[in-house]
């Protein structure tokens, strides 16, 4: 009998079928749901520092009467945890009505395609200077501020003849860099400074090196899958998938983009200044999200006007964009109904008193080891960077401080665990939402990713137990 190949019949792709994001996450719900019914629920008190920051105080947790969550209740916790999260929906959504504004242009695409062509075979250099681009915005902005950009990168990887987990992979993972080693992040690193009482962005020397570190490793990772995806492209986990993406014209092509023209750049000018205006307002200004979603708003149409575009054209510019994101919006006001229900069922400090129970038991030698994987373990469940140091960082600090770990190290401890995690958890808005505009299935994007994020975290603990054995200080 002849096979496949001897008849020159090529066999059809098998695509597996993963349970749909949604899915994913409402399964996620119904557990959290269900632990709330078997995890004694607990609590603490809460006393204010001397910086006003409100915090638990570590000797008061104790056992209270157990809050199941009635499973009837799960749609109007995932409506609730909508209206929480509605500034980043909206800046979201904005963002994305913002590039369909640039891409509408074609300038782009040109841009990109220029630098696909010229970089095409010098992946060693192209792929480091984004990841880097993005590691060091990402120093003070979450990585959410990128979720419509996503499918602009997965364009330009998959025009370079790579799949669309790599140019995924360079945003998010550059992104992650940034976030994850908090060299100066608002949200995690000086909150958890001024819980544990250190001046503000202290030890940032040692953050840096940790940046280099991180980054060198992650690009090591990302140029070695890049090259052997442009070689073999059939080993790639999206093979099938891209495919379809290939047949449906949604790439750039290198040779048949065209050149650019005065028009076309003014929206790309005046998407540099709006970030340029985003990044200033949230650094010195304090801007929220809702600043953010506003500029994006603002930026829109005006450039949609100055390019010529009508006031009728202009709103279905602003509805198609938004359109665009409403997967993204949607996974994120779901995941964030995971934590509402396990606050609301008082389990959420059990499973911090727990962790720090078993990291009392640890040798000392290995505690800040110990503390990165405890907080990575926090992090399923409270995904908060700002909300899980208000939890562990009064609860670790004395900890610390009794077996002879510096409170800097238990901070950078604190970074590695809440953010690189984020990478991995179908619950992060980060991830979720950046795979669900770029269309990628989260198992696809876990058979790329589960050996990265191993060698992050024993990196991690390698950093934080060099922290430990240098005394990092205040400093």
């Amino acid at each position: 009998m002849m096979d496949a190949k001897e008849t020159g019949r090529v066999q059809p792709v098998k695509v597996m079928n993963f349970p749909h994001t949604f899915v994913i996450i409402l399964a996620m719900i119904v557990v959290a749901l269900i632990l709330t019914w078997v995890v004694p629920a607990g609590m603490y008190d809460f006393i204010k520092t001397p910086s006003g920051q409100k915090v638990v105080d570590p000797a008061t947790f104790r056992y209270i009467k157990s809050t199941g969550i009635n499973p009837v209740l799960i749609p109007l916790y995932i409506i609730k945890s909508f209206s929480k999260r509605i500034d980043l929906m909206m800046v979201i959504f904005m963002a994305g009505s913002a590039f369909h504004v640039v891409t509408k242009t074609g300038a782009l695409q040109a841009i990109l395609a220029k630098g696909a062509k010229r970089f095409s075979n010098r992946l060693e250099v192209f792929i480091p200077v984004l990841t880097l681009i993005f590691g060091l915005i990402c120093t003070t902005q979450g990585v959410n501020t990128f979720i419509p950009f996503a499918p602009v990168m997965v364009m330009l990887a998959m025009a370079m003849g790579l799949d669309s987990i790599t140019g995924e992979a360079i945003m998010v993972l550059g992104g992650a860099i940034g976030f994850s080693t908090g060299t100066f992040n608002m949200f995690t690193t000086v909150v958890a400074q001024n819980i544990a009482e250190l001046p503000t962005y202290s030890g940032l020397w040692y953050r840096a090196v940790c940046f280099v570190v991180f980054y060198i490793v992650t690009n090591i990772y990302l140029i070695r899958y890049a090259k052997k995806i442009k070689k073999n492209p059939e080993k790639s986990p999206m093979y099938d998938l891209d495919q379809l993406t290939k047949d449906n014209a949604a790439t750039l092509d290198l040779d048949k983009t065209g050149e650019l023209s005065g028009k076309m750049m003014i929206p790309l000018v005046l998407l540099v200044i709006a970030f340029a205006a985003i990044i200033y307002g949230a650094i010195v200004l304090k801007w929220g999200m809702s600043h953010m979603a506003a500029i994006f708003l603002t930026y829109t149409v005006v450039a949609d006007l100055i390019i010529g575009t009508k006031a009728n054209d202009v709103c279905k510019d602003i509805l198609n964009g938004s359109k665009q994101m409403l997967g993204a919006t949607f996974i994120i006001g779901m995941a964030t109904a995971i934590s509402g229900i396990m606050n609301d069922g008082k389990i959420t400090y059990t499973i911090v008193h727990a962790m720090a129970e078993a990291l009392s038991g640890l040798p000392a030698i290995i505690i800040a080891p110990g503390m990165v994987i405890a907080n990575t373990i926090i992090n399923v469940f409270l995904t908060s960077g700002s909300g899980q140091a208000v939890a562990v960082m009064p609860i670790l600090i004395p900890l610390a401080d009794v077996l002879g770990v510096t409170r800097q190290t238990t901070v950078l401890a604190f970074n590695f665990g809440d953010g690189f995690c984020n990478y991995i958890l179908p619950t992060s808005t980060a991830l979720m939402g950046t795979l669900s505009v770029t269309n990628i299935p989260y198992d696809r994007w876990m058979r790329f990713m589960w050996k990265l994020f191993l060698i992050w975290l024993v990196t991690g603990c390698v950093m934080t137990f060099i922290a430990q054995m240098i005394h990092l200080g205040p400093m």
